[in-house]
């Protein structure tokens, strides 16, 4: 049985159209069969020509479920849009970042050709990806049903106004401000919009939901870290007539006049990402953000640490023994003007 691997591209930048006629060459090169959309197919024979490269067609020639694999070949934009296309079907998506930061992406464009090597040569992995479930009720009925591998956004519907919010966590009211909007997303998402608003780096492989005001105009708009089997909500509140707007993954969107309710919960169904390599998550962060790290030494072989014994326990108030030769303890200064520094 012939090996398929669709390729999905951002058709609308050059470097992404010539990247997917390499992938496609290479792969017809070792006998797999390379498939695209018929759109993408299209867009890349009017920009190249004629393609003398076997391609079938996705939803013409094979379904998603004679597919082995997905060759993104974009930004992290690009791989959420193909993880909506092929999420119901279990199809592990491996991206090449053609973009800036490309946090959801395996490998760089300079690595194209041993990418597709080791896609011919099965060498790598899958992970599953937590995603969340997405509802939104209006008056006390479902109008709306969504999910998101990032992300869900409440943000303010009119730039000249701040939305007014309540917060939730597990059916109990947290805290309710004027903001612009909050994130509530995956640890996937914690380096996307959430990242943007102040809200902390969490691990992928930590299971977890978070929830991120976004420029509240409050003293309590921390961001939260929950269980993942929590239930968040956020609720527009109708005290003011400013409207809302939802995003799932900057992708799928919803109205939400005052009165509005998004809940969100942790979904049943994973995204697969595929990986050629198992990079620490900390050293990926080095590496998309540039992040300084002279000076590291590291932690220290085992064999070569000293041997040390039980660190003496100090009762209250009483002062540790100086070791002969050793420096005096420091002098604890008193409240007084001479010690601040303040004048009388």
């Amino acid at each position: 049985m012939s090996r398929r691997v669709l390729i999905l591209a951002h058709t609308g930048r050059e470097e992404s159209i010539n990247a997917a006629l390499e992938v496609c060459v290479q792969l017809h090169a070792a006998g797999l069969v390379p498939v695209m959309s018929s759109t993408e197919l299209q867009d890349m024979c009017e920009y190249l020509g004629v393609i003398d490269v076997p391609t079938e067609i996705l939803d013409v020639d094979v379904t998603l479920a004679d597919i082995e694999l997905v060759m993104v070949l974009g930004g992290d934009g690009t791989i959420l849009r193909a993880a909506e296309q092929v999420r119901e079907q279990d199809v592990p998506l491996l991206g090449v970042n053609l973009g800036h930061v490309g946090f959801l992406a395996e490998s760089e464009r300079a690595d194209l050709a041993q990418t597709v090597d080791w896609v011919v040569r099965k060498a790598y992995t899958v992970e599953e990806r937590m995603t969340i479930d997405v509802t939104v009720w209006l008056q006390g009925r479902k109008v709306a049903h969504s999910w998101a591998l990032n992300e869900v956004a409440v943000e303010k519907g009119n730039r000249e106004r701040m939305i007014e919010v309540v917060t939730e966590v597990d059916g109990r009211p947290l805290s309710s401000f004027g903001c612009d909007g909050v994130v509530m997303s995956t640890p996937t998402g914690s380096t996307a919009y959430g990242f943007s608003a102040g809200g902390p780096v969490v691990w992928p492989d930590v299971e977890a939901l978070l929830m991120v005001p976004i420029s509240a105009h409050a003293l309590f708009a921390k961001p939260l870290v929950v269980s993942p089997n929590s239930r968040l909500a956020v609720e527009v509140l109708s005290r003011t007539d400013a409207h809302g707007v939802m995003w799932c993954d900057g992708r799928r969107t919803a109205d939400l006049p005052p009165g509005s309710r998004v809940e969100v919960t942790r979904s049943n169904h994973p995204v697969r990402l595929a990986r050629t390599h198992q990079t620490p998550f900390s050293a990926r962060l080095v590496n998309k953000f540039e992040l300084p790290i002279q000076g590291w030494r590291g932690p220290s072989a085992q064999e070569n640490a000293a041997r040390t014994g039980q660190l003496p326990a100090v009762e209250a108030g009483q002062a540790p023994d100086r070791p002969a030769g050793g420096p005096a303890p420091a002098m604890q200064l008193s409240g007084t003007a001479e010690s601040t520094g303040e004048t009388q």
